[in-house]
């Protein structure tokens, strides 16, 4: 059914996960479209424009002329039996509990175009149990369509990372039934390396959940221990640097303000939802989560007592807002949680990130001498911090990593 590459795939969502997977699949032969519900992101991928750094700007413009590839805010109703991957947000709610509103809204609509004999693939984070008793269920109630196929494969994509991509990352993948699975199979081979196939799809949702719950936990970890290193006069990255000689049993994480992004803040607390719903407490999640969300507010109290326990009036610059080196992406960023902290202390908070550029009505500035505490929180390439060297600034490094700018780390 799936045998051929040029089969129809309708990619749902274009955002970090679903463009990189769409410009992949048309490369390796599928005729492929490029969904959203933001007209302006489509106007702009139509155009060449995206801030993904997975894809490169002049082969999108490439794929569509070659029509290999076609960006709409319509999903198209096809004919034959077509690939539908949902690649949509799924974040927490005010109350930090999934919000998967995106992911039904695209479930609807893709039963309003599925064709009989359709695969319908999910690669947004979910609950565990979501394929089999949320997709499903939609798409077969409001769909006249028969022999719909369905499958697990979710994301795993990491943002500017240069030695990780979706070609050579691992594959997770599985399907409710094995004419699924081995449909499943041949999109993925088109286009990547490795597949693991897991034995059911909550194994392979789960596996999601867990591969960030694990980063969570080991970050709460070794901030506990950075505030422990702070009470007792000692430091965390020595610490960490002599721990990591042992050759066995040991894995390096370093301190943060808190976590960012979609996959550590989020995933955790799905998992969490997971475990309740069968009445299990998640005891370590529940404290890791606890732990890296009070971060920043540990560390701008810190802040305070570093100036002399007194902010007002003390312009500070934050160099990098982003939640990780190299992208433009602020979902969940602890940086701007600590932003806030500082100007409720009574700070002039100004940033600069060239690679966000704006956020909130205010614009990104140069490196400027001109303040009282510069602070490193996401050291982005573009940031250069020589000015700050020649005029000796009093600054800190709070940056996640062991890499050295000029500064000793602070956590």
């Amino acid at each position: 059914m799936f045998n051929k590459p040029k089969s129809n795939v309708v990619v749902v969502g274009q955002g970090y996960v679903g463009l990189p997977l769409a410009v992949n699949a048309a490369k390796s032969g599928f005729k492929v479209y490029g969904f959203d519900i933001s007209h302006k992101k489509i106007d702009e991928l139509k155009n060449g424009i995206t801030d993904s750094p997975e894809v490169i700007q002049s082969e999108l413009l490439q794929l569509q002329k070659k029509r290999k590839i076609e960006f709409t805010s319509t999903i198209p109703r096809l004919e034959t039996p077509s690939i539908f991957v949902i690649a949509v947000p799924t974040p927490l709610n005010a109350n930090r509990q999934p919000d998967l509103s995106m992911l039904t809204s695209a479930c609807k609509l893709i039963a309003k175009v599925i064709t009989d004999k359709s695969l319908v693939i999910n690669e947004s984070t979910s609950y565990i149990g979501t394929l089999r008793n949320l997709i499903k269920p939609t798409i077969s109630e409001l769909s006249t369509a028969t022999n719909i196929l369905y499958a697990v494969a979710p994301e795993r994509i990491d943002p500017g990372n240069h030695k990780w991509s979706l070609k050579n990352t691992p594959r997770v993948l599985a399907g409710l039934d094995e004419v699924a699975t081995k449909a499943t199979i041949n999109f993925y081979s088109r286009f990547c390396k490795s597949l693991h196939i897991a034995p059911v799809p909550e194994a392979a949702e789960a596996a999601k959940l867990f591969e960030n719950t694990f980063r969570q936990v080991n970050i709460a970890l070794v901030n506990e221990l950075s505030n422990i290193a702070n009470a007792m006069g000692f430091s965390t990255q020595a610490t960490i640097k002599a721990a990591s000689t042992k050759p066995f049993g040991f894995m390096p994480f370093y301190p943060s303000i808190g976590v960012g992004g979609h996959c550590i803040p989020v995933d955790p607390s799905y998992l969490e939802f997971s475990a309740k719903s069968v009445g299990v407490e998640a005891k370590f999640i529940n404290l890791a989560n606890a732990t890296n969300s009070n971060m920043p507010r540990i560390v701008a109290e810190r802040l305070r007592d570093e100036m002399g326990g007194d902010l007002s009036g003390k312009r500070i610059q934050i160099a990098g807002i982003a939640y990780k080196p190299n992208v433009s992406d602020i979902r969940e960023s602890p940086a701007i949680e600590l932003m806030s902290l500082l100007k409720d202390y009574g700070a002039q908070v100004i940033w600069c990130d060239p690679v966000v550029k704006e956020y909130n009505g205010q614009n990104s500035t140069e490196i400027d001498i001109n303040i009282d505490l510069g602070l490193i929180i996401t050291p982005h390439e573009k940031i250069n911090y020589l000015k700050w060297i020649n005029a000796n600034t009093k600054v800190i490094d709070l940056s996640a990593n062991p890499s050295f700018y000029g500064w000793p780390k602070f956590l």
